[in-house]
């Protein structure tokens, strides 16, 4: 079976820094994107980034570019969310997907099939 775990989340100052994990398994897309996406109160879930597993190519809001970074070890099959210089604005729910469907744009919700049960990033000022 299919299954995502999320970890990592946790309280930081602004302009701090955190690295979300999220762990699959009994998944075997040989081209399969991965993706993190974030929710907070009262607000529709938002994509923050994507990585193809197989050629790594990326894929960013642009309210994050420059300060997160998603990478992967496909040999733990984990991605990684490096999240530096963190904003209160980043506070939300954080959650990890897989199995890019293929449709437009990348960064969308609905565009993928499997979901994590979320890890909670807070930032105070």
């Amino acid at each position: 079976q299919k299954q995502l775990v999320e970890s990592g989340g946790g309280s930081v100052q602004a302009g701090g820094s955190l690295r979300l994990s999220c762990v699959a398994s009994g998944f075997a897309y040989s081209n399969n994107y991965m993706a993190w996406f974030r929710q907070a109160p009262g607000k529709e879930r938002e994509g923050v980034a994507a990585i193809s597993r197989r050629y790594g190519s990326t894929y960013y809001a642009d309210s994050v570019k420059g300060r997160f970074t998603i990478s992967q070890d496909n040999a733990e099959n984990t991605v990684y969310l490096q999240m530096n210089s963190l904003k209160p604005e980043d506070t939300a729910m954080y959650y990890c997907a897989s199995d890019w469907t293929g449709m437009y744009p990348v960064l969308f919700q609905r565009n993928y099939k499997y979901w994590g049960q979320g890890t909670q990033v807070t930032v105070s000022s």
